[in-house]
Parts: structure tokens; C-alpha cells; sequence
């Protein structure tokens, strides 16, 4: 049984481990992901702050909730643990003046901020990948100071701030990313995204033993050959970053105080290299015989023959030399690349750069409205330190009722300490504050799906390309925007991403060839995923599709027009669960009965135009449009 200071570390059968020459219990070189998880999870629960924190990547479910409630039973009970919102405010993230308490105590009055409020634990970032650079930047200054700066509201203060981040990622797409300032200072990224719910087994570590390592952590010391190790790994692996390599060794020293040693041994950086370096790896490392081979060997001079006395003696060792006998360097660098993640090592295999949360430009989803800008709206409750414009005669309006009330209890608080209270002011606390609301219209983006097959080049290819440029030039006025779909033969292709430029709508819309097949799910995919992306910059789109509605070109791309009607009807039900507003004109010479069972499950209008020209279907895409800036949506079915 281990001690009351040890965590046991069992191995996973079939998997190679790392011995120790030293007698430090060994841990395995690849585990299950959980199990990593755990371990990052521990070491992170004795240095929360000098590890900064951990980057988990996981939707939001039950093994992402069990890996959080093991978090907290890791913990100290008198840890705390807050959640910091999306949308959070410089106010409550850093603190400033209390507007409620200064004004009914009449002098300055400073409110604790967020990141003050945890010192001593750990701050829960929600969304992670959609969170504002400038709030991780602020995070970030907290993490590097230990100390929050205060100098706004015409005071300053200086609270100080010890806390660990855990960053809950969320991002289902490659342009979503957690901030690059923010992830350089987590020492742990964590992937828990696939993971079932049956393999994650392992227990949590035990608050006893964390607590005994979290004492004996500042006495465990770090010799050099181990340090000189991580330091090579980290620069063999292409990990540049010296922050990362603090992380590992900090990581090393955890390890080893939750195995009761006051001194780091191979199997401690080693597992510290695994859980830190390995999943920020850019590259491959380099084998080193592969370099011997490559490289020439040096003309030396012929060895002296050895001396009379020494040619009798047992021949030298084999130049091979055993495992254990190798460098230090190697043994951890061979136990990290066992560790690298499959995906991530197929990129480095491949020579592909890798692409890293570290390296993104922080994009923060859908783009928030202004709350300072257009029509005003009326007023709400809220906290206008938060960015929002005050609404003084509402919030006057709000505490007018309750004067006599508060005035009455002044009274008595000022009676009951022996004073006088001050008449004639006015007492606004914080539900009285209102502040303003705006509205502002939303730009629209008008997606053309357009049909380019062989049944439709010849005859409604250049009206689709007509409308277009017609709306593009009303589009201006409007300040709105333009894409084209186009699809043909094997798929679909975007000829003309979301733009105003009408010089570079005509070059896509000349580019624009016809023929093939008719992949009519491939369209109605591809515009629902470029609706989807409008629609989260905080845009509205507007889907019109120009097609007679006859598929022929399944999503696999084989010719059967029974299947690809029934994956046209299959896309264009997940079009409507998106809910994107949508117009199928019928082209075709007649109008037919499976373009309008097309249009009814995307839950748009059907149009028949078979003889129209350029400018009857831009009239028809300008009614949608209105349509969808206005109030009442309409019903799918034919128009009138």
C-alpha cells in the first residue's frame, strides 16, 4: 500500500512503461486519455497557480462533469471556484467602484472583482473559445502579476491574486480558438472530446495526498541533468516557447511531491514532459541514427595499434549500448514521442505544420452587437459599468417609489447609531439602474445557390448571373452582402464568398462554368454551412436557390436519382432545423412537383419562373429579403 503522501499510478496492460534507475515507481509511456486527464488534473491541484492551469478541450456532458467534480474533490474545501461569464464586464472581472455603495454611503466605495474573489483557487473560463482577447489579456496580466492593478473610476487599489485557469473549450469548428495569450501560460491541454463516458474509470486524486504534496512542494528540488532533459525535449519537439518549458519543470516538481519525494527523479520528467510538451508539438524529432546514416563519416586517422600488454585483454563492448545506458536526454524524448496524441502525429509525420490553439488569432465567434450604437429601444436593468450607456431618468424613475421607504430606514440606522442621517438625497441602489437599449438592423447576406448543370447552363445560367449583379448594386445601398453557389459534376464549390465589391462579383460570375450532373444535396449542404457561418458573425442570411429540382448526383457522387432526391430531401430537413430563410425558384420549362417538395421541407417559398428574366428574379429575391428584415416570416409553399 502506498503512503499517505503517495498517489499510485497503476499501469495499462500492454503498454510500455518507464523505469527509473533510481527505484521511483514507474508510470507507463501511453495511457488512456483519461487517465492522462487525471494526472494532469493532480498536479495541477498542488500548483495551481505556478502551472497557470489547463485547457480542456470538451463539449459540454457528463464526462466533462465528472472531470470538473473530480477537480473540486482534488481541491482544498476552502478553495474557491467561480465561473467567469462570456460576456463579463471590466467591473466585475477586476473590480471598480460599487456605483450602489458609493452613492448611498457618499464617498468612493471599491467592489471586489472576480479575479480577486478567487484568490487561493481556480477561475472556470466558460466558452472558452469564444471570449474576448482583451478579457485574456486580463487573465493573462493577473496570472504573470499574482497581483491585480486597479486604477480606474478615480481611484486606485492593488489587490493581490493567486488562482488557477481552467479553460473549458467548446469549439466545433477549426476558425474557433481559444485566445494565444491565454493558452501560452496553461500548462495542461487536455482532449476529452471523444472520449465515451465508459472509459472514463480512473478515480480522482485524493485531497490528502494533495494536500501533503502541496506542502511539500516548495522543498523538492530539480537537479540539472533533468533540467538540461526537458530543456532539450522541449527544443527537439519544436516547442519554442520558455514558458512552456517553466510549465514542465513545475509540472516534474508536482510529480514529485505527490510521490513523497523531496527530490525530481527520470520518471517525474518524464511524465511532466508527456502531459506538457507532447501535445504542443510542431514537430518531429529527429532519429539519430537516421542522422549518422545520412552523414558522411569523418576521415580520422588510423587508430595506433594498442599497446603489448593490452592485446591479450577481452575485446571492447559492441558499440550497441544497452537501453538504460543511453542519454538521459533520449530516454525522455523517446517516452514523448510515445505520448504525442495520433492525430498530431500523423500532422508531424506528414510534415504538415500542426494547427495549435497557441498559434490562432483568438477568434471569438459571433460577433456581439453594439450597446452604444443605433435606434434607441427603451431601457432595461443592468449594470452600466459593463459598457452599456446609463439611462438616468429611468433609473431615477425606478427608485422614486421606494424613497419614503429607504428614507424611513435611514432614519432608524442613523437613530440606532446615535447620528443623523443626511435628508434631501436621493438613494439608488443597484436594482434601480436601468440602462439603454438600441436597435440596430443586421446586416443581410443573399446566398445564390445556383443550379450549373448541363440542364440548366444552357438556359438559366445567364439570368442567375444577371440577378446577381442587380442585387449586388441594391445590396450597396443597404450595406449588405453577396455570395454565389455554384454546383455541378461532382459537388459544390463557393465562386463568390460573402462580399459588396461588384468588380469582384462580375469576375466570379464570367469564371462561372456549367455542365455535369446535378448534386442537389451537395448544394443545399454547402449553403446551409456558409448560412451557419453568417448567421454566427451575428449576421442574417437569406438562402435563394435557382434549380428545377432534379438531382441526379447522390452525396457520394454516384449517378441515382432515387437516392439523390431522397438526400436532397435529407439536407434540405437540416436546412430548415437551422431555421435560414429560403426562396427555390423553379426554372425549370415546367414547374415540378420535386422542386416544390424541395422547397417545402426547407421550409421556403417555392417560385415558378420558368420564362423570367434577370430582373424578375431580382424582384422576387428583393420581397424575401424585406421579408426577412420584417417581422412576419413566411410560410413555406408556393408564393402567390
Amino acid at each position: 500500500m502506498p503512503g499517505p503522501a503517495q498517489v499510485p499510478r497503476t499501469a495499462v496492460p500492454g503498454q510500455a512503461g518507464v523505469s527509473s534507475p533510481d527505484g521511483a515507481p514507474a508510470r507507463p509511456a501511453a495511457r488512456s486519455p483519461w487517465a492522462d486527464s487525471m494526472d494532469a488534473l493532480a498536479l495541477f491541484a498542488v500548483d495551481p497557480h505556478g502551472l497557470g492551469g489547463v485547457l480542456l478541450r470538451a463539449r459540454a456532458g457528463p464526462v466533462r462533469d465528472r472531470w470538473l467534480h473530480a477537480l473540486r474533490e482534488a481541491l482544498p474545501p476552502s478553495a474557491p471556484v467561480r465561473r467567469v461569464p462570456l460576456q463579463i464586464g471590466d467591473g466585475r472581472l477586476l473590480g471598480g467602484l460599487d456605483l450602489a455603495a458609493t452613492l448611498n454611503a457618499g464617498r468612493p466605495v471599491a467592489e471586489r472583482g472576480l479575479l480577486a474573489e478567487v484568490d487561493g483557487g481556480v477561475a472556470l473560463v466558460a466558452m472558452a473559445e469564444r471570449i474576448e482577447t482583451g478579457v485574456a489579456a486580463k487573465i493573462a496580466a493577473a496570472l504573470d502579476h499574482g497581483e491585480i492593478r486597479i486604477e480606474r473610476d478615480g481611484f486606485s487599489t492593488l489587490l493581490p491574486t493567486r488562482f488557477g485557469v481552467v479553460a473549458l473549450d467548446e469549439s466545433a469548428h477549426d476558425d474557433e480558438s481559444v485566445p494565444a495569450t491565454l493558452v501560452e501560460r496553461l500548462a495542461f491541454l487536455v482532449d476529452l472530446g471523444d472520449l465515451p463516458l465508459r472509459e472514463a474509470i480512473e478515480p480522482p486524486p485524493d485531497r490528502e495526498c494533495v494536500a501533503a504534496a502541496r506542502e511539500r512542494l516548495p522543498s523538492v528540488l530539480l537537479d540539472d541533468a533533468l533540467l538540461e532533459a526537458l530543456c532539450a525535449t522541449a527544443l527537439a519537439l519544436g516547442v519554442d516557447s520558455p514558458r512552456t518549458t517553466i510549465a514542465a519543470v513545475r509540472a516534474a516538481r508536482a510529480a514529485a511531491a505527490l510521490d513523497g519525494r523531496d527530490h525530481v527523479v527520470e520518471a517525474d520528467a518524464t511524465l511532466a514532459a508527456r502531459l506538457v510538451l507532447a501535445p504542443r508539438a510542431t514537430r518531429m524529432p529527429a532519429d539519430p541514427e537516421t542522422e549518422a546514416e545520412a552523414e558522411p563519416p569523418p576521415e580520422d586517422p588510423p587508430p595506433p595499434p594498442p599497446p603489448e600488454d593490452a592485446r591479450d585483454e577481452d575485446p571492447p563492448p559492441d558499440d550497441d549500448m544497452p537501453a538504460d545506458d543511453r542519454p538521459l536526454d533520449d530516454r525522455v524524448l523517446d517516452a514523448v514521442k510515445a505520448a504525442i496524441p495520433g492525430g498530431l502525429l500523423a500532422l508531424l509525420q506528414a510534415g504538415l505544420q500542426p494547427k495549435s490553439a497557441r498559434s490562432a488569432g483568438g477568434r471569438s465567434g459571433a460577433m456581439q452587437r453594439g450597446q452604444r450604437r443605433g435606434r434607441p429601444a427603451g431601457s432595461r436593468p443592468g449594470d452600466p459599468r459593463s459598457g452599456q450607456r446609463l439611462a438616468l431618468v429611468d433609473t431615477l424613475r425606478a427608485a422614486a417609489p421606494w424613497q419614503p421607504l429607504r428614507r424611513r430606514e435611514r432614519e432608524r440606522q442613523a437613530s440606532s447609531a446615535g447620528g443623523a442621517s443626511r435628508a434631501g438625497r436621493i438613494d439608488v441602489r443597484r436594482d434601480d439602474f436601468r440602462v439603454q437599449r438600441y436597435r440596430e438592423r443586421a446586416q443581410t447576406t443573399t446566398i445564390f445557390a445556383v443550379d450549373a448543370s448541363g440542364s440548366q447552363a444552357l438556359n438559366r445560367l445567364a439570368e442567375a448571373k444577371g440577378a446577381v449583379e442587380l442585387l449586388l448594386a441594391d445590396c450597396y445601398v443597404r450595406r449588405d452582402q453577396v455570395a454565389l453557389i455554384a454546383f455541378r459534376g461532382p459537388g459544390a464549390e463557393i465562386m463568390l464568398p460573402p462580399t459588396r465589391s461588384l468588380t469582384r462579383a462580375k469576375r466570379s460570375l464570367a469564371g462561372l462554368p456549367g455542365g455535369g450532373g446535378t448534386p442537389l444535396a451537395a448544394g443545399i449542404d454547402a449553403s446551409r454551412v456558409l448560412a451557419d457561418s453568417v448567421r454566427r458573425k451575428g449576421d442574417s442570411a437569406v438562402l435563394i436557390m435557382i434549380t428545377d429540382g432534379r438531382g441526379n448526383l447522390a452525396r457520394d457522387g454516384r449517378p441515382d436519382r432515387e437516392r439523390a432526391q431522397a438526400d436532397a430531401l435529407q439536407a434540405a430537413n437540416e436546412l430548415r432545423l437551422c431555421g435560414v430563410q429560403a426562396l427555390l425558384i423553379d426554372t425549370g420549362p415546367r414547374p415540378q412537383p420535386a422542386a416544390e417538395k424541395i422547397a417545402t421541407a426547407m421550409g421556403a417559398r417555392y417560385l415558378a419562373l420558368p420564362y423570367a428574366d434577370s430582373a424578375a428574379l431580382s424582384g422576387a429575391v428583393k420581397q424575401v429579403v424585406a421579408s426577412e428584415t420584417g417581422t412576419a416570416r413566411p410560410r413555406p409553399g408556393r408564393a402567390p
